[in-house]
């Protein structure tokens, strides 16, 4: 009679698999097993148990270890709350007082766990009420004696998990759609352009990261819209390259076998993108690095829990939800780590992996909405960027600038001042350094006129009234360079530099 209710018991698992379960635990010796659906996160676990038990005590210790060990698996899962079917497959019911085990639920604070004993009497009214929950019908039967029924029992259980087999293997594959071609690309392209910076001035030096595509506001705000894109394959300094090059090298076949090499691109430009745009908007200093790309391939990662939850929390949806929370505090914990280009990628991921969704897949109607709703709030995001008054970076361009005079490229200083608004406040600087760029070409004229614009801003900036005076005494103009070469001095009294120039111009005169 035993081997008659193991089929009752195989009859169950097989159903339940055409149900859109899937086994999430089988036990060595095949007597239990823990089935969740594919379709619904917050379906019920069922747990299905093949045993015979004499008494009633025994019964409640199982189902004391089985909330114990429920418990724990939601955990894993990330599961706020699980319900639990625990079914008990018998021929006959414990001898003693055991149906007081299963009128209540067991249940903990999170787990709530209701129980059914399946024998031979009550077989059809369990099959009744577990119909009721699951919404379809469950039919099974008690085959009869034959002398062939322990070979069809095997035959059969190799059928059930031949079945459940090939749902293991369809899901598998979905993380093979593709293969890591662009992965690749990107990491070759990274180093490449990490050895072009250092040939060319150092990755670490901003001027040359500039040159190249670096994200810099007031460029951006010039036109260069290529600044978006740019800073994806550069990389400041060898740490920040060994870094990204190694989250990508783990992380960017995952998402491209996923979801195939061409939405791997898109996603993979579109958040490098939405991560330029973000520091764009919240963030003035100079910026580079496949961060944001990278973390939208963590974006991407969520869109996949949000679409397959089941197959993502039972994966890799716990190492993603970690390593997510751990790079996000760390970027808050360092500085200099531009975090609005890690969110910013990070959203960009998910929204554009909700745009391509899956190969093979459609859902129409939520693609088009997540690329009308990407549209809009990209558009809008522009908008503010490019509308709102521009940060005051007058600072950092007059560093570069002076950097650039000291380099002698002087096409890219005056092409960097002339990102200095005339009525910004350190515009006389801008107009000083211009001056100083005339001087060193040799051509005093504008020089001068230069001079007389910062001095016009600002007059009391001593150090153009000096240049003044350097200028007109080459010009043996010492009339002029003495009136200059005072206001020079008056207003820095103590300055040898200056006092020296004007003993000189006055021995001249």
């Amino acid at each position: 009679m035993g081997i008659r209710f193991d089929f009752v018991y195989w009859q169950m698992m097989f159903q339940l698999l055409q149900m859109n379960y899937e086994i999430v635990y089988l036990s060595p010796d095949e007597r239990e097993v823990w089935l969740q659906s594919t379709r619904e996160r917050k379906a019920p676990l069922v747990r299905l148990v093949r045993t015979d038990m004499d008494w009633g005590v025994s019964l409640k210790n199982d189902m004391n270890r089985a909330l114990v060990a429920v418990d724990e698996w939601r955990k894993r899962q990330f599961r706020r709350q699980l319900q639990v079917i625990n079914v008990y497959v018998m021929m006959y019911p414990p001898v003693d007082d055991w149906e007081l085990y299963v009128e209540r639920p067991f249940t903990t604070e999170r787990v709530h766990m209701q129980t059914y004993v399946m024998h031979l009497y009550n077989m059809y009214d369990v099959l009744h009420k577990l119909s009721t929950q699951f919404h379809q019908s469950l039919k099974v039967y008690v085959p009869d004696d034959s002398p062939m029924l322990q070979q069809e029992l095997q035959t059969f259980k190799q059928h059930v998990l031949s079945f459940a087999e090939r749902m293991y293997e369809n899901e598998r594959r979905i993380f093979e759609r593709g293969k890591a071609r662009f992965t690749y690309v990107f990491i070759a392209l990274q180093i490449v352009m990490f050895f072009i910076l250092e040939w060319n001035g150092g990755s670490t030096n901003t001027l040359t990261l500039i040159q190249y595509g670096a994200k810099f506001n007031p460029l951006i705000l010039q036109g260069e819209w290529w600044r978006f894109f740019t800073p994806i394959v550069l990389h400041i300094g060898f740490l920040h390259l060994f870094m990204n090059t190694f989250a990508l090298y783990y992380l960017g076949p995952l998402v491209e076998k996923l979801y195939g090499s061409f939405r791997f691109l898109f996603i993979y430009l579109f958040a490098g993108f939405a991560g330029s745009l973000a520091s764009f908007l919240f963030s003035s200093s100079v910026s580079a690095g496949a961060s944001g790309a990278i973390f939208g391939c963590f974006g991407a990662l969520l869109y996949f829990g949000k679409a397959k939850p089941h197959i993502f929390f039972r994966t890799i949806g716990m190492n993603v939800i970690t390593v997510i929370g751990i790079n996000l505090a760390f970027g808050l914990v360092v500085p200099n780590i531009d975090n609005a280009g890690h969110i910013g990628g990070l959203i960009g991921g998910f929204l554009a992996a909700n745009i391509v969704h899956f190969p093979k897949e459609r859902v129409r109607f939520g693609q088009w909405f997540a690329a009308l709703f990407t549209a809009v709030v990209t558009l809008i995001c522009l908008y503010i960027g490019f509308q709102r008054p521009p940060a005051d970076q007058a600072q950092l361009i007059l560093a570069l600038s002076k950097q650039y005079i000291d380099e002698r490229e002087y096409g890219q200083a005056e092409q960097m001042l002339t990102l200095i608004h005339e009525q910004d406040a350190e515009a006389y600087k801008a107009d000083f350094l211009r001056a100083y760029i005339h001087i060193q070409q040799k051509d005093y004229d504008d020089a001068k006129q230069y001079l007389y614009d910062a001095i016009e801003k600002n007059n009391r900036f001593h150090e153009a009234y000096y240049y003044l005076a350097l200028l007109y005494a080459e010009e043996k103009n010492y009339e002029k360079a003495k009136q200059a070469a005072e206001r020079a001095l008056q207003l820095e009294p103590n300055n040898e530099q200056y006092q020296r120039l004007l003993l000189e111009l006055e021995q001249l005169l």
